[in-house]
């Protein structure tokens, strides 16, 4: 999905690139236990109690639900601006769920 949204952004597809990132919060936060069928604003929640969300991050994770909602029920278009923000948004989300702990898992033991 995160690849669907970088190739959005690229070819100038930047509220569908907003909306794919919408749509990968709501994925990450299923992946993690979160229940299907619940509001994006529950999904957040979710990813902020359960310790997801670095510390005073949970306001630009809601804001990849918040321009998602944008894309998604408004009529105005996203922009370059939007789409780089909220790709970023989602990579940071990303890294910290995904890409950090692998490293440590994999990270060899001192002396050994």
């Amino acid at each position: 999905m995160y690849s669907e949204a970088r190739q959005c952004s690229s070819v100038g597809a930047f509220t569908s690139c907003v909306m794919a990132c919408r749509k990968i919060l709501m994925n990450v936060a299923v992946h993690l236990k979160a229940d299907e069928g619940q509001s994006f604003l529950d999904y957040v929640n979710f990813l902020d109690s359960k310790g997801y969300i670095p510390p005073n991050g949970k306001e630009w994770v809601d804001e990849i639900r918040k321009r998602g909602n944008t894309a998604t029920h408004e009529i105005r278009l996203m922009e370059n601006q939007d789409a780089e923000l909220i790709l970023t948004f989602t990579e940071m989300l990303l890294k910290f769920v995904y890409e950090f702990p692998s490293k440590v898992a994999r990270k060899p033991q001192p002396g050994g």
